[in-house]
């Protein structure tokens, strides 16, 4: 058997990066659950261009970026149902007024 080459001082990186790792596979994820592009244009290219717009400001409990993605798999599909899946442009666009969303 081969000697432990690991430190109790590797630990944190080994953490952090094992969490990073889960953030970025829970983004994929939940852009596939949302339609897997953007809503408005259908962009798709790179899952890190796509944003959570959430329809009602009041009815938000959490951010959707890769950052936030920490809380169990069925709050975080909750919260997926309650946004649109929009590409960064669009997403900066509906901000800035340039854009509207459809009533309904």
């Amino acid at each position: 058997m081969a000697k432990e080459t690991r430190k109790y001082s590797d630990r944190a990186k080994y953490i952090a990066a094992a969490v990073s790792k889960r953030r970025k596979h829970l983004k994929y994820l939940v852009v596939q659950e949302a339609g897997g592009k953007c809503q408005i244009c259908g962009y798709k290219r790179y899952t890190g261009a796509l944003e959570f717009h959430h329809l009602n400001n009041s009815e938000k409990r959490f951010e959707l970026s890769v950052r936030d993605l920490t809380k169990s798999w069925t709050e975080i599909i909750k919260e997926v149902h309650k946004c649109l899946l929009l590409c960064a442009n669009c997403h900066r666009e509906i901000h800035a007024g340039l854009v509207k969303l459809p009533k309904g």
